[in-house]
């Protein structure tokens, strides 16, 4: 099991999918993938992948996991694992290009 933290930037991203009544859907999905990112980060369903151009902050490895596939703009959550063992930091939460 790990513990969730969200940088301030993926905060912000997080309360704007929760209060937009027209992205509930998208919210729910967001919330589901960070259910599953606590219990099990490489469930297939997440799809999750090294995001190669992309460092954390102490040059940690970053992945990128789906909350959303087949939908255009689906929403993308990206994380590294830390500071400490058992936890995974959230870097941000938004929609693929």
């Amino acid at each position: 099991m790990f513990q969730i933290f969200l940088t301030g930037e993926a905060q912000n991203q997080y309360l704007y999918l929760e209060k937009d009544k027209g992205l509930n859907k998208r919210f729910k999905a967001v919330r589901k993938t960070l259910r599953i990112l606590e219990s099990n980060p490489r469930h297939p369903g997440l799809q999750t992948h090294k995001f190669t151009t992309l460092n954390g902050p102490n040059g940690e490895e970053v992945f990128e996991s789906y909350a959303e596939q087949n939908t255009p703009a689906a929403y993308r959550v990206f994380w590294y694992y830390g500071p400490k063992k058992n936890e995974i930091t959230i870097i941000s939460i938004t929609s693929h290009p």
